[in-house]
Formats: C-alpha cells, sequence, structure tokens
C-alpha cells in the first residue's frame, strides 16, 4: 500500500460504524468504539532487517502525519510509553491500553465533527511480533 491509499483507510475508518463484538476486519481489527487497521506490516527475518522496516515505517508514519496535519493541524507526538505505565496502576480503556502495549509513539488528532479520534502509529514495542504501521481511529478519548 501505498501513502495515499494509507489516508483512504483512515478517512473511510472515520466514518465506518463500529462493530458490536471486537474481532477481525477488512482491514485489521475492530470492537466498540474503535477500529485499527494495520495499513502495512512485516515479517520479522532478523534484528538488522527489522531495523530498515522500523525506520521505513516511521517514514511512512511521518508522511501521513504531514498530510493528516495539513487538515486537522499540528500536533505533539503522543508518548504511548506514559500510558503503558499507567496501565500499571489504573484501568485504561480500550483501544489505548493495547496500543499503548505495541507502539511508543503516537501521532494523534480530534477529528472535528466526527467524534472521533484518530491515531497513527508504528507498532514496534514487541519483539516476538512483526512491525507494523497502524492507524487507530476510536471514539474514546486519549488518557
Amino acid at each position: 500500500m501505498n501513502i495515499a491509499q494509507h489516508l483512504a483507510v483512515i478517512d473511510e475508518l472515520c466514518y465506518r460504524p463500529f462493530p458490536a463484538e471486537h474481532g477481525p476486519s477488512d482491514v485489521g481489527f475492530s470492537g466498540p468504539g474503535h477500529h485499527v487497521a494495520v495499513l502495512e506490516a512485516a515479517a520479522d527475518t532478523g534484528p538488522a532487517a527489522r531495523a530498515v522496516t522500523i525506520d521505513q515505517y516511521e517514514k511512512d508514519r511521518d508522511a501521513l502525519y504531514e498530510l493528516l496535519a495539513s487538515r486537522w493541524g499540528d500536533t505533539d507526538p503522543y508518548n504511548l510509553q506514559t500510558v503503558l505505565l499507567r496501565t500499571e496502576r489504573e484501568e485504561i480503556p480500550r483501544p489505548w491500553a493495547e496500543l499503548s502495549a505495541c507502539a511508543g509513539v503516537a501521532h494523534l488528532w480530534e477529528v472535528e465533527g466526527t467524534g472521533r479520534w484518530v491515531a497513527v502509529t508504528v507498532g514496534d514495542r514487541d519483539l516476538s511480533r512483526e512491525v507494523r504501521l497502524l492507524a487507530l481511529v476510536t471514539e474514546t478519548d486519549p488518557p
């Protein structure tokens, strides 16, 4: 997929109804109040390849940031590490707890007029999983 296709997925998810149950979707997985799109994923073939993939996905995330910031405004990076640390002491709502378990930083916007939030991140925290470029669309405010 290219950046234009990623953007089209994000746009579509901003208006797609949320399902009543958690489960897979045509772009990733969804649940009550959220959609997560796996925009790109790469099998892990070793530390060097993983590092190259992470670098590329971070560039793709930043390219998406530029396009989305031109629509919704510049935002500071959202620190998911802090959210992950908070999960040890408090109940963090879905999907933010899951996102913080797989990624460290996200670009985040509240999409005016939709009641939804959009986050774009690179899921590279779990070394046992493939690296993924993710887009989250949710009606749940970030913690």
